[in-house]
């Protein structure tokens, strides 16, 4: 999954309070019809929660007039989004996935922004790479690169996780996925933040610059593709996609936003959640309490932080068609937003749900990776590799501390951390 847009962002001063206690105020008090839940400082801030929870108690299928994205509905409650996510001929990913449009000068299509038949097909090409046996041969892969990191990390020393331990590992395994050059890895997380955060973000200096890179990231991967055209037994992304008769002769800004899409998301689900869960487990030390004394309970964890976490707060569907959802009249053309960083702490499904609990009886039930015919083709491979790193982490240390404030994405697509200081407290 990834933003079609760099401009999901906006370089403008919010009128929302910085700090949680201020946003739990000043969202009971706000005009409900105010109430914007795309503005980026929410995230930023980590300051949205007390206003998705008034949306979901007082107006689930909330319509805001404008702002910096124009009109949209905003879907919050979990089931509310999966029955969105369902209704694919009414709910149309075709012409968009994020709240703010692809610019016209510059469209990179992709599979998760069409609609069947032609997403099925693309998707298909891909898929094989997750297959149950692929999963099997890249395991020990995983393993290695994971007990590698983590045996090069300092002890007692304060360091960025972020940087040391959630982008490497993630990057390791872009390269591994596309047979991507290994001392070049880095240029794949690159282009990764520059999909997803334009100048706003500063990433980079303007939209000039982006696309630049971005058309860099087609050059390399073009000649990659080219010489992999004639391979019948390459099990990488690219050889997939280049001998697939449904992708392998896609126009340019399609194949760069197919691109973008596997980059994307085998990188930001991962890499913040391995974040996340740091983080979450120091807020709610009696979990890591929990952790060290059943270490079994790791596969549920895993679920539980991607819940918390919520990686990737939203995806938009727009309307085919006038409907009437959940009583209200949402006009065709209109977007619609399902928040999936809301329906996540939805209290009528998730009991505490602000809370990690780790042996949480419905866990799995989250709606991160998405809903239906777009659920997320990697889910099973970003489950494998937070197991994995949670395995070798409890094998070697007794904490990894977090010992001083995260730094967030300044986003409202991607929920993720670009600095985490910890310290590592061995085991024993």
């Amino acid at each position: 999954m990834y933003p079609a847009s760099g401009r999901h962002v906006m370089n403008r001063k919010s009128t929302y309070p910085d700090t949680l206690e201020e946003a739990r105020r000043h969202a009971r008090e706000m005009p409900l019809d105010d109430l914007d839940v795309s503005d980026w400082s929410l995230f930023r801030n980590d300051t949205l929660w007390p206003y998705f929870e008034r949306l979901r108690h007082e107006d689930p299928v909330h319509f805001h007039p404008g702002g910096w994205a124009g009109p949209y509905w905003s879907v919050t409650r979990f089931h509310d989004i999966k029955a969105v996510e369902a209704d694919h001929e009414v709910f149309s990913s075709r012409l968009d996935i994020t709240i703010v449009d692809q610019p016209e000068d510059f469209l990179t299509p992709s599979f998760i922004a069409m609609d069947p038949p032609e997403h099925d097909v693309q998707r298909k090409a891909v898929n094989p790479v997750v297959w149950p046996r692929n999963l099997m041969r890249l395991e020990p892969i995983i393993r290695g690169n994971v007990t590698d990191i983590l045996d090069g990390l300092p002890i007692g020393e304060t360091f960025d996780w972020v940087d040391a331990v959630s982008i490497e590992l993630t990057t390791r395994m872009l390269a591994t996925l596309f047979d991507f050059p290994f001392e070049e890895r880095r240029k794949l997380t690159r282009w990764s933040d520059v999909a997803t955060g334009g100048p706003e973000t500063g990433l980079v200096a303007d939209q000039a610059q982006r696309r630049a890179e971005l058309r860099e990231c087609l050059e390399v991967f073009t000649r990659l593709r080219d010489r992999r055209a004639g391979n019948k037994d390459g099990i990488d992304l690219i050889s997939m996609l280049a001998r697939s008769e449904a992708t392998r002769d896609m126009p340019p800004m399609e194949f760069l936003g197919n691109l973008l899409l596997l980059i994307v998301g085998g990188n930001d689900t991962t890499r913040n959640s391995i974040s996340g869960g740091v983080l979450a487990l120091n807020r709610f030390p009696g979990q890591y309490d929990r952790l060290r004394e059943d270490p079994d309970l790791i596969g549920n964890m895993v679920s539980e932080i991607i819940r918390w976490q919520t990686p990737l707060a939203h995806m938009r569907r727009t309307a085919t068609k006038d409907v009437e959802f959940r009583g209200r009249k949402i006009g065709k053309g209109d977007k619609v937003v399902m928040w999936y960083v809301s329906g996540n702490r939805d209290d009528e499904v998730f009991d505490r749900a602000d809370e990690l609990v780790i042996d949480r009886a419905n866990a799995r039930r989250h709606i991160a990776f998405g809903y239906g015919i777009h659920r997320c083709m990697g889910s099973r491979l970003a489950e494998m590799q937070l197991r994995i790193l949670w395995e070798e982490i409890l094998a070697r240390f007794h904490a990894v501390e977090v010992v001083g404030a995260p730094k967030r994405t300044r986003s409202n697509f991607v929920r993720g951390y670009t600095e985490l200081p910890v310290v590592l407290h061995p085991a024993g």
